[in-house]
């Protein structure tokens, strides 16, 4: 099999080593948060009258979390992954979710019982990721 320029970024990304589970969460991570942010950008409008949240909002947020994903990714699928950017994406993780729970508790955005749902539940989701990463962290 001829080998390409590419090969060597496939074999750097295999959850291989002490950072395997690390490297799987951040993966994971960035995936959901990307597609999120797609979700937001591309059905902004229809998402609008379903979640109560407004396009002016969900613009921006769907920018962060394209370009958050691409972090996240970036931190993933390095060599060696440092644990100042695992930390650093742990750190921000916990940040979203506290932030999504003070935005539902102070009903900020004034989103439908539907979208205050979604709000939790993705900040549960993102908790998630955030446990697992952390678990990562502690096995490397």
């Amino acid at each position: 099999m001829a080998s390409t320029r590419y090969d060597r970024v496939v074999s750097d990304a295999r959850p291989t080593g002490a950072d395997g589970f690390a490297r799987l969460a951040l993966k994971l991570d960035a995936v959901a948060t990307g597609l999120n942010g797609i979700a937001y950008l591309a059905l902004a409008t229809v998402l609008d009258s379903f979640f109560g949240v407004t396009t002016e909002v969900q613009y921006p947020v769907g920018a962060f979390l394209l370009l958050y994903a691409v972090g996240v990714l970036a931190v993933g699928t390095r060599k060696d992954i440092s644990r100042t950017g695992l930390t650093a994406v742990v750190v921000a993780n916990l940040l979203w979710v506290v932030l999504s729970l003070v935005v539902v508790v102070s009903g900020a955005l004034s989103p439908t019982g539907v979208g205050a749902l979604w709000i939790v539940l993705q900040s549960l989701t993102v908790g998630g990721f955030a446990a697992l990463q952390y678990v990562g962290l502690k096995r490397m």
